[in-house]
């Protein structure tokens, strides 16, 4: 079942999204969690399952898509591959009522930006869609938890050796922007506890990143955690 505001879709509105989920009630009540009148969301489009999404995707336009991560026919991380293979695709959020599920690791190869845990607070969930909007990459902290503990758990001695000598690079503001990325804390969240701008933390990520030849904000959390 697709369905479909008729709205046309406005890049400068609020931020477009499409619910993809197995389950009606969850689908409501993504809705009515995420539409307000301060939000910055509007949901656009809710498919079913995800032999659905690229039909709602091509119907919707959405910027960001939530995706279940377990479906029946097909599940999420196929359906996920399938739209970002496509031309101009939009960032995928995961849902997930598990933090420790190993099929979190499968999503993030498939290219999913984004986790979040079904029960996340509702506030934090806008948070966390306008960041990923913006082109952060973002987990809950006990999903982004799951994924490092998945990660290192054949950590070696040279492997911490290595993470900390690559660490060594970073300056003391950048040192704390990684220590705050490996909390699983957004952009806005480090730019508060530092006392710097949202622009100043993005820019700085970006150069630590590129510096460390990195690709995205789990990356680094792991480096930070195999460093110790």
């Amino acid at each position: 079942m697709v369905s479909k505001n008729t709205d046309e879709h406005d890049a400068e509105g609020p931020v477009a999204v499409a619910v993809v989920d197995d389950d009606a009630l969850v689908r409501s009540g993504l809705r009515l969690l995420l539409e307000g009148p301060t939000s910055g969301i509007r949901i656009v489009g809710e498919a079913s399952d995800g032999d659905e999404a690229t039909d709602l995707v091509a119907e919707c336009d959405p910027r960001i898509v939530l995706m279940d991560i377990r479906m029946a026919r097909m599940d999420g991380i196929e359906a996920t591959r399938r739209l970002l293979a496509g031309d101009d695709p939009p960032r995928v959020i995961m849902l997930t009522t598990f933090d420790a599920d190993d099929m979190v690791l499968r999503a993030l190869v498939a290219g999913a930006h984004g986790f979040l845990l079904k029960d996340t607070a509702p506030g934090r969930m806008i948070e966390m869609i306008h960041a990923v909007a913006s082109g952060e990459y973002t987990l809950s902290p006990s999903v982004l938890r799951s994924v490092i503990t998945a990660a290192t758990s054949e950590m070696t001695d040279p492997r911490r050796v290595e993470a900390r000598r690559a660490l060594e690079g970073l300056n003391r503001r950048e040192h704390e922007i990684a220590l705050g990325v490996a909390e699983g804390l957004s952009n806005a969240q480090i730019a508060g506890r530092m006392y710097l701008s949202v622009p100043t933390v993005k820019a700085a990520l970006t150069r630590i990143l590129a510096n460390l030849g990195l690709s995205s904000r789990v990356q680094l959390a792991i480096l930070v955690h195999d460093a110790g």
